[in-house]
């Protein structure tokens, strides 16, 4: 029996993004051309690696066996192509970054823009993930490299992962211009109980966070908007539509409401992870000597 990589890549794609179209996206491929790659590989390993569900698809016990151990083999034949590629003088190689919201403009694109100057052989690709979902993926082997919080739940110690410190990031409350909380140097959460309030869609790591903040404070926060795009939020927040709490990292200079940090500071840190056989390759540690740079 002789298995194809690239079969097994594909493989390995629909168990982590659960359907053939999603994976021909990812690939630049037709669906029919990924179903026909797949078809071959069950003919090659000589087992039902799928069930067809009316027009959808799932693997079979089989097939998640195999899309398991077909992404450890992958990740082992791109440390080595890097290793090779490292033997030289110059990084190469492709790197998947994905940061949360915040991140995006005040680590990402900063850090891919100094990697692109000092090593143009090395190629990142970013993603938008929040902490909830980016920690899985990278477990999963679908990135190569996170930006996340330690303080969200699932980031917890693993003996697979690497954490490499970045920085600190304050919360602080976001007001309308004039607002009378924006008074004093810091804001009392109690004093907002009354507050319209714009919060980041449920389960994510800012609804959470500041729920249990509001609550502590000794109040049920009244949510008259959800939005997972903080230039949204901003955007509510300086029309006088609501007052929110957003990192620090998020607030953009071009709006215009105030900042204030909240009495007692809240901060959340900022780190990056790597699964820990990545660490050596010269492009993953190309990438996190740029964001470290970039805070």
């Amino acid at each position: 029996m002789s298995l194809h990589p690239w079969r097994l890549r594909l493989l390995a794609d629909l168990a982590a993004l659960g359907t053939i179209r999603a994976v021909a996206a990812h690939e630049n491929l037709s669906p029919s051309a990924v179903s026909q790659q797949l078809a071959v590989l069950e003919r090659e390993t000589r087992t039902q690696l799928l069930e067809r569900t009316g027009r959808r698809v799932r693997l079979t016990t089989a097939g998640l066996i195999l899309a398991r151990r077909a992404r450890e083999i992958l990740e082992r034949m791109d440390a080595a192509e890097a290793e090779l590629r490292g033997l030289g003088d110059e990084p190469a190689g492709r790197v998947t970054l994905a940061v949360f919201q915040s991140a995006v403009h005040a680590l990402a694109v900063p850090a891919v823009s100094r990697i692109a100057r000092a090593h143009p052989d090395v190629e990142v690709v970013v993603l938008e993930l929040e902490p909830h979902e980016s920690m899985p993926a990278l477990r999963r082997g679908e990135v190569d490299v996170i930006v996340t919080t330690t303080d969200f739940v699932g980031t917890e110690l693993d003996p697979a992962v690497d954490l490499v410190p970045i920085g600190e990031d304050e919360i602080v409350m976001v007001l309308p211009a004039g607002h009378p909380a924006a008074v004093g140097e810091s804001v009392d959460l109690s004093t907002c109980a009354d507050q319209r309030w714009a919060f980041d869609v449920a389960g994510s790591y800012m609804s959470q966070l500041a729920t249990g903040l509001c609550r502590a404070a000794g109040f049920e926060p009244r949510i008259v908007c959800r939005l997972n795009n903080y230039l949204l939020t901003l955007q509510h927040v300086e029309a006088g539509l609501s007052v929110a709490m957003l990192p620090g990292l998020a607030v953009d200079p071009r709006f215009g409401v105030v900042t204030r940090p909240l009495r007692g500071p809240v901060t959340r840190r900022i780190t990056a992870a790597v699964r820990r056989p990545s660490t050596a390759q010269p492009a993953v540690a190309v990438t996190l000597d740029a964001l470290r740079a970039s805070y």
